[in-house]
């Protein structure tokens, strides 16, 4: 029984190590011999060159902070009138307004605005809206001018036009 086994083992191994797929192990062992990658140089690199700063030359230091110079600008111009008491459409952001409507009544032209919570309101030149100090300068039957006051970074007032075109 063992002399039967022997020889099956010894047949099934020899057929495994025939070269019945030589030629697909050459294909795999030779497939990449011929591919180079082709990776870019890297970049030159440029010499450090500190900068010592010296306090006689009038550099500015640049680790203190900077004011801009106010002695040639006035302060508070163009500033808006804030302790005025607030109008209903102010408390909403310009972009959120919608012009609906328009009516002219009594020669004056009023314009109708739906707010982001619903409500409609009816607004003529002089009244206030937006959140910047937006102040109605024109109301006619396919828009609102508006004037905003807006404040910059450094603290300036500055004045921008806007308007608010019919929605149909």
């Amino acid at each position: 029984m063992r002399l039967i086994y022997l020889v099956l083992a010894s047949v099934l191994l020899a057929g495994c190590g025939g070269e019945e797929f030589q030629d697909l192990r050459d294909f795999v062992k030779n497939a990449g011999a011929d591919m180079r990658g082709k990776i870019p140089p890297p970049p030159e690199v440029k010499l450090y060159e500190p900068f010592a700063y010296d306090n006689e030359a009038n550099v500015p230091d640049p680790f203190k902070p900077r004011k801009p110079d106010r002695s040639a600008s006035r302060p508070g111009l163009n500033q808006p009138d804030i302790d005025r008491p607030k109008e209903a459409l102010e408390e909403f952001p310009l972009e959120g307004l919608r012009m609906v409507g328009y009516i002219n009544q009594h020669k004056v032209g009023y314009a109708v605005i739906r707010a982001p919570d619903g409500k409609l309101h009816r607004v003529k030149a002089g009244n206030y809206i937006g959140m910047n100090f937006g102040l109605i300068k024109e109301v006619n039957d396919t828009e609102i001018v508006i004037q905003e006051t807006v404040q910059d970074s450094a603290g300036d007032w500055s004045e921008r036009m806007s308007s608010l075109q019919l929605i149909e």
